[in-house]
């Protein structure tokens, strides 16, 4: 008991530590009073249009749930679809990944789908983005392609994948057949468990308005590139930046938020290689790392917070009916 309550511990701490340690080392490399300067003489209108383009993009998130929700026979109201998107991103500021649990937690308590099943449509939705990521990622490559290749691969280490991946498969191998032939009462249940999960995973085959679907998300990655670029227009240094870079930082940047909980410190530092590519002076990519990270952090802190306080209200006031399945 007293180790896993220690091992979640580390997993809270650790990310926590080391945003905080990125902060601090980010701000060894530019002086508070500059960076407050970069903030007092950005430009508010782009800053704010990129906040704009944020939330259209979660909004579009929520209401592309519903396609994957739908072909598993339950009804998804579009106002708990939001809450539970925007008190998703605010949790993942706390503890790594606790967010699509809770946005899974969430859509059981007040939708009434059960939680493997709506988690198994978030790693879908999630398998679906890293699809669009992957053709940012080759249209970064096809314009500038030594700068992409150096910047994702200069530490790549083919002896070190191969490694990895024979891992993974005899893992995997011995987990199947642990699953196939094993009736105790645990592992039944873990079957159960992923057998919703896996339903939830292929609700993509299943849906009638695929297409929606992937307009949606298309929309969705075209307003995170929107949000990138026009808050980029905000400082006079970076508001010039030839497409590779724009694409290339917002790469750096995406990568950073896993690194810590809601790109707390990486993100700032991760803008700022993207853009030393580019010959971009410090100052200005640091600057912008921040003021991009601070004003979306402030938008999901804001609309985050109040989704968690009106979710309770809503559905008490709106409650589901009974046979809430299509």
């Amino acid at each position: 008991m007293l180790n896993t309550t220690l091992k979640k511990g580390i997993k809270v701490v650790l990310p926590l530590l080391l945003g905080g340690t990125l902060v601090w080392y980010s701000l060894q490399k530019i002086a508070l009073s500059v960076l407050a300067e970069y903030f007092k003489n950005a430009n508010y209108f782009w800053i704010g249009l990129g906040v704009f383009f944020g939330i259209l993009s979660h909004l579009s998130r929520a209401y592309r749930w519903k396609f994957m929700i739908e072909p598993m026979g339950y009804r998804l109201r579009f106002p708990n679809s939001t809450m539970a998107v925007f008190a998703t991103y605010l949790i993942n500021y706390t503890i790594p990944r606790a967010g699509e649990i809770s946005r899974a937690t969430i859509l059981a308590n007040y939708e009434g789908v059960p939680f493997e099943k709506g988690f198994g449509t978030i790693v879908a939705e999630r398998i679906a983005d890293s699809l669009v990521m992957l053709l940012i990622i080759g249209i970064a490559f096809f314009l500038e392609f030594d700068a992409v290749y150096g910047f994702l691969f200069q530490d790549f280490n083919p002896k070190n994948q191969w490694w990895i991946l024979g891992s993974l498969v005899t893992v995997s191998s011995l987990i199947y057949v642990l699953f196939k032939k094993s009736t105790h009462p645990i592992i039944l249940k873990l079957k159960t468990l992923f057998k919703g999960f896996l339903e939830g995973a292929l609700s993509v085959l299943k849906m009638e308005k695929k297409w929606a679907f992937i307009a949606h998300t298309f929309f969705i990655w075209g307003m995170y590139v929107l949000m990138f670029y026009v808050t980029s227009l905000s400082i006079e240094a970076t508001s010039d930046l030839p497409l590779s870079a724009v694409l290339i930082g917002f790469i750096a940047a995406s990568f950073s938020i896993a690194a810590t909980n809601g790109g707390i410190g990486s993100y700032p530092l991760a803008v700022y290689a993207a853009f030393t590519i580019f010959n971009v002076a410090q100052d200005p990519s640091l600057a912008f790392g921040w003021i991009m990270w601070s004003s979306q952090t402030i938008m999901i802190i804001i609309l985050g917070g109040l989704s968690l306080i009106l979710l309770p209200v809503y559905n008490k006031l709106h409650p589901k009916h009974l046979g809430n399945k299509l």
